[in-house]
């Protein structure tokens, strides 16, 4: 065990950052991608039952984005801290971080879906369903609340893999689930005839196959951390540590989520159609910018570890190199989807005012997210060397603090035209504050590393 250990820090503390940013960047942007592909495809499928259902899919996708928060929450806060301990060849104190962080995900998780089942009516309403919308949503988002547990701990044991520097361990989980969550949609939803609610039921039996997946490479030993009951620390320091860290990632999740439920109340006066539209773009937009947050994610466990070692000068390296790999990779998509947005549009939804709806939607969000992978390397930067107060603001600001605001101005004197345009401000406004904050970090950060 102490030979894996020692390889596991000199390949964190010694590859060139570049081939050990590339390394690490595969699987999570493999990760990332799958991630889409479940949305897509339900997305895809789903939307062959009309814009009702596909509607749905939009609404219950921001509940899932909720899920992932608690799972991020939960998953970097311990995995950002776990890998400072592993670069500090603390391994027992990570061990004892990854156990905490997990089986608190579990509880809140399961707290949460026993609360939406009771309350599932005002729920669905307050994601954003109209009434032709809300029987499709009820039945799609009762099948997530089942395996809502089995979600986030996913998520979380995700986090702590990636942030190890094992990331292709957790796609492997995720890309199975993927494929059997592709094949059982149709199956379920046409050859069963369960319409929506094989959607639903194909979900969650994906997701809990790579729960299953996912837990059985810590229990086989596959990992630095181990995962135990008896590993659980009830020290409140420790737990309001792993919150604190993770507070980032879930005012950017929660924000997130808040952001649909925005927009979709905007819409809805513009009716089904223009929230099965914009609920298209999200995940088209999406799909795209988790290429550069998978390289995102690659660059954590590089900062985090590297950082907890007081290797400065490969900190710095590799925040450059992700940030130029995650811009360029962007570019080169966003380009292929200007000039096929409206194809892209109608692979999901094939209705003439979606389509228009859509397109315009798609190009202005897709010519904005050139700038996201700045913002979001300077926030993945702040909360890995435990700047949680940096770190939390950055990311309210890019999720939603300036997004809400904008959208709500933007549709009350432009209409469905600034429901369209609200994102894309959002994006480019939030580099201001993420210049002044990085740049002042950069300044303060130690130049040298130390022995």
């Amino acid at each position: 065990m102490s030979k894996i250990i020692t390889s596991q820090y000199d390949k964190m503390t010694k590859t060139p950052v570049p081939r050990l940013l590339v390394s690490l960047s595969i699987p999570t942007v493999i990760t990332m991608l799958i991630s889409s592909i479940y949305n897509l495809a339900d997305t895809a499928f789903v939307g062959k039952l009309g814009n009702s259902a596909s509607g749905a899919v939009g609404v219950v996708f921001g509940f899932m984005s909720i899920l992932q928060a608690i799972g991020f929450f939960y998953g970097q806060g311990c995995g950002s801290i776990l890998s400072r301990e592993l670069g500090a060849k603390k391994n027992d104190d990570a061990s004892r971080t990854a156990s905490t962080g997990f089986f608190l995900s579990l509880a809140t998780s399961t707290l949460v879906a026993i609360l939406c089942k009771i309350f599932m009516n005002p729920v669905i309403h307050v994601l954003g369903s109209t009434d032709t919308i809300a029987p499709y949503s009820k039945v799609y988002i009762g099948y997530i609340l089942m395996a809502a547990p089995f979600i986030v701990a996913s998520f979380t044991m995700n986090n702590i893999l990636r942030y190890e520097g094992k990331a292709a361990l957790g796609a492997i989980a995720m890309l199975t689930g993927a494929i059997l969550n592709t094949i059982g949609d149709p199956i379920l939803m046409f050859v069963f005839d369960m319409g929506i609610a094989g959607a639903g039921l194909s979900t969650a039996i994906s997701q809990i196959i790579s729960f299953c997946i996912l837990l059985s490479m810590f229990l086989r030993h596959k990992t630095q951390t181990r995962l135990s009951v008896k590993l659980i620390t009830f020290d409140v320091k420790k737990i309001l540590n792993i919150m604190g860290t993770g507070l980032p990632s879930l005012l950017r999740q929660s924000l997130g989520s808040l952001s649909v439920v925005a927009l979709n109340f905007l819409a809805k006066p513009y009716g089904d159609i223009a929230i099965a539209a914009m609920s298209i773009v999200s995940r088209i937009t999406f799909f795209v910018f988790s290429v550069g947050l998978g390289i995102g994610q690659g660059f954590q466990p590089i900062s985090s570890f590297n950082y907890g070692a007081h290797k400065y000068k490969r900190v710095r390296e590799a925040y450059k190199t992700a940030f130029v790999f995650s811009s360029t990779i962007i570019a080169v998509l966003g380009v292929a989807v200007l000039i096929f947005s409206a194809d892209l549009i109608q692979v999901f939804r094939d209705d003439q005012e979606v389509i228009r709806i859509g397109t315009r939607a798609l190009r202005l969000q897709i010519v904005a997210l050139i700038t996201l992978p700045y913002c979001m390397v300077s926030e993945m930067l702040l909360q890995t060397t435990g700047r949680k107060a940096s770190a939390s603001f950055l990311s309210s600001v890019r999720s939603g603090l300036f997004f809400i605001p904008i959208l709500f101005v933007a549709a009350y004197f432009r209409g469905l035209a600034g429901i369209q345009e609200a994102q894309p401000i959002a994006y480019v406004v939030s580099v201001i504050p993420t210049y002044l904050i990085i740049t002042r970090f950069m300044k303060n950060m130690p130049k040298e590393d130390e022995a």
